[in-house]
């Protein structure tokens, strides 16, 4: 198992060259590994060149396609393909259109038949509509508006700016006029712009500063989200690959400021279910493994580590559902605390600001409702003091200055708006000085320089796109450095207003209600519902929504609800919505319609339903479960069938198998499939009368292409239009903008229809 395990997840770049004689090796192959019952099918894609051939590699189970590949030699009727870098050889007959051979890695042989097949496309390719019949739909939406949907959801001229840690540059992301973006440095003392990193076919995820002449940042292949990491030096040079682990999942956790060369990051390098910590070498790609999860043992769900990058505590799940928090006590990892899902206790920071080395900043909510912020000693597992709490909200934000000894600067938590709480007498100052600057809208301290002499200031609100600034601490000066999207003018935009309402078995809800910015008291207006993904622990927030802003120029209104299993309220809230998703989670929904109707705000007769991956699978549902309360629904990525879902989870999900199932269902329990197939949309497709809009990336790990696949084939067998847009470059999302606002526009066209 092990041996298969690291293949799956380390194949990386094969070509095939070599001596090519009468055999003709052109077109796609096709093969199935088998170890210890489990099947991975890789598919070898070769074409000729003009000294041999070349090679493109698909592993479809995770997700990855068009990986370029290494050497292959054909001699006679054997070939030999061979990756030096990974330690792989395939060798094999070849007869016709089959190859028989042999797979080896690492001292283990495994036999490997090629067929040779036709390449297609994930899914059902018959399925998706044309982009004629989406261009018809698109151009449904008429009418003298303002604002364009590119308005809205192009992306910025510039954006994700950050400082370096001297001040010296920021770097940012630029858009091309064809909509790619681009990693740009801009010297502060001479405003000298420079491209550094130009984007090819992948979008850049994100970036950071890992020290004052090294940037790091993330990728992906076509959305599969197996992140990898790059680095670039700040003159553009040492441009490399880090991580170059094919089908390889790498995240990074710290940063270490105290060790410029190296950060830690997490890879299921050597098995896809677990991540395991490694400090890598920023400059050479050296990575040196911290932890083992041993077989048998519980599987890990994150890792600690202090700011000199010594793991500290392990978090690992136990029994499946509960959460067990390891800490280093003499040289062993000891239990310290052992939790149920739901409850929580984690490490924030630890505190190098007290001779106490077991000192540490955590969350918890094991004495009361609420997550609270608390100073604890870990080795005597004893509550210090509570440092910081509400009574309402769960409360989890705390930053320290580095150079005034981790003294805490400020708290932070999400109520109905993002609230900051200063507490250094240092802090108190900058931010009176910044509410003076901003006023009302929100602003947060989002970097600084290592010296703290510079503060980077990121300000939004529902109407403001966001404003970054630099707040210059000696020279008591606030710059304004970029506006997103300043075309989009304040007074044109809708207020967002937040909500309160009970729901039917009488708990308190929260969400917000945004109307067009001319709307009249006693209006009737079409409504837009817009469940959040997640479910669990996501949230919706106050500020600056393009959707909402989008529909709300086209005269709809939009509802945002956050139903129980919404993070931010409190455990008992949170573990209200298990083994009620689909069911009371779905009531919450409904509840925030009847109460935007009793308002009077909404036309019941034309409510719409929208959302992706969980709110996709609210759209579905609720149009099952009360189809006589929408109009239509857009399903973005999102589930259909609760069992096909299931056994189709990304490998690195399977260490959260059993909490999948507290949260949802468990399908090896009798009354709990029934459940499940009660309320797997796909299962009830007559009771599916309106209209229904479905979208889906290829490529996406999480939520197969099969959960929309045949939602739309058993709608169209019984008559019900189901346009079909489907993108074979993006994952579970769209990253790009050219996919987004292709489905933007034909999103509009389609609630045009059927909302007017």
């Amino acid at each position: 198992m092990t041996t298969i395990l690291k293949f799956s997840i380390a194949l990386t770049m094969l070509f095939l060259v070599g001596t090519v004689n009468a055999q003709k090796l052109d077109g796609a192959y096709s093969g199935t590994l088998e170890v210890q019952g489990m099947q991975m099918e890789l598919i070898f894609n070769i074409s000729p060149t003009d000294d041999g051939h070349r090679a493109t590699l698909d592993v479809p189970m995770q997700g990855a396609s068009g990986i370029e590949l290494d050497s292959v030699v054909l001699q006679d009727e054997n070939v030999t393909i061979t990756s030096a870098k990974m330690g792989l050889t395939y060798t094999g007959a070849v007869s016709g259109e089959t190859i028989e051979g042999t797979f080896e890695q690492m001292g283990q042989k495994y036999p490997l038949t090629l067929k040779k097949t036709v390449k297609t496309k994930p899914g059902n390719t018959a399925l998706p509509s044309t982009d004629e019949e989406l261009a018809k739909l698109a151009a449904k939406s008429k009418g003298n508006f303002k604002y364009s949907v590119e308005d809205y959801f192009k992306t910025p001229e510039a954006y994700s700016f950050q400082l370096s840690p001297d001040g010296k540059f920021i770097s940012y992301l630029k858009r091309r006029e064809t909509g790619e973006r681009d990693l740009y440095l801009k010297e502060t003392a001479t405003q000298k712009e420079t491209l550094l990193i130009k984007q090819d076919e992948d979008v850049i995820r994100g970036f950071f500063w890992a020290n004052n002449n090294r940037i790091l940042y993330m990728q992906d292949k076509g959305g599969d989200e197996n992140h990898h990491v790059y680095g670039v030096d700040v003159t553009g040079e040492n441009k490399s690959e880090l991580t170059p682990f094919e089908g390889v999942k790498v995240n990074i956790i710290e940063s270490l400021k105290e060790d410029e060369d190296h950060v830690i990051v997490q890879m299921n390098k050597d098995n896809p279910q677990q991540e395991e910590p490694y400090r890598l070498n920023i400059n050479t790609g050296e990575v040196t493994k911290l932890y083992t999860v041993k077989a048998g043992d519980p599987p890990v769900s994150s890792y600690d580590f202090d700011r000199k990058g010594n793991l500290r505590a392990i978090n690992r799940i136990v029994d499946g559902i509960n959460m067990e928090l390891l800490y280093k006590i003499d040289g062993e990892f000891k239990r310290v605390k052992l939790t149920e899902f739901g409850d929580t206790f984690g490490i924030i920071s630890f505190n190098p600001a007290t001779e106490n080395p077991d000192d540490a900043y955590v969350i918890s909510n094991l004495d009361g409702d609420k997550i609270e912020i608390q100073l604890y000693d870990l080795k005597a597992n004893k509550k210090l003091k509570t440092l910081f709490s509400n009574d309402t909200f769960d409360v989890s934000g705390v930053s320290l200055s580095r150079k005034r000894n981790y003294e805490i600067d400020y708290f932070s938590y999400t109520g109905e708006k993002t609230v900051v709480k200063p507490v250094s007498e240092t802090y108190k100052k900058i931010y009176a000085r910044l509410k003076r600057e901003f006023g009302e809208k929100q602003f947060f301290t989002i970097g600084k320089t290592d010296d703290e002499s510079q503060y980077m200031i990121a300000v939004t609100s529902d109407k403001i796109v966001g404003e970054y600034y630099i707040y210059d601490v000696k020279n008591d000066t606030v710059t304004l450095l970029y506006k997103l999207l300043p075309h989009l003018k304040v007074e044109d935009m809708a207020t967002m207003k937040p909500i309160k309402f009970q729901s039917r078995d009488g708990l308190t809800l929260y969400g917000y209600i945004t109307l067009p910015a001319d709307y009249k008291k006693g209006q009737k207006l079409p409504l837009i519902v817009n469940p959040h993904g997640g479910p669990q622990g996501i949230r919706d927030y106050w500020g600056f929504n393009p959707e909402a802003q989008l529909f709300a120029s086209r005269g709809y209104a939009t509802l945002h609800v956050n139903f129980r299993v919404s993070g931010g309220y409190g455990k008992e809230f949170l573990k209200a919505g298990f083994g009620q998703i689909g069911r009371k989670a779905m009531d919450d929904v409904e509840d925030g319609v009847d109460y935007a109707i009793a308002q009077g705000w909404v036309d019941k007769n034309r409510v719409a339903i929208y959302g992706g991956s969980h709110g996709g699978y609210a759209v579905l549902r609720g149009m099952t479960k009360t189809p006589e309360k929408y109009a239509c629904g857009v399903d973005y990525v999102g589930v259909s069938n609760l069992h096909t879902f299931m056994g189709t989870i990304p490998p690195y999900w399977e260490k959260y198998r059993e909490l999948l199932y507290k949260i949802w269902y468990n399908p090896e329990i009798p009354e709990e499939k029934a459940i499940m197939d009660e309320i797997s949309p796909a299962l009830h497709v007559d009771k599916i009368t309106k209209p229904l809009f479905v979208v889906q990336g290829a490529n996406d790990p999480r939520v197969n292409i099969d959960e929309a696949d045949q939602i739309v084939e058993s709608l169209r067998s019984k008559g019900v239009e189901v346009p079909y847009m489907v993108k074979y470059d993006e994952g579970h999302g769209f990253a790009k903008e050219e996919n987004r606002l292709d489905f933007y526009k034909a999103m509009m066209g389609f609630f045009a229809q059927h909302l007017k």
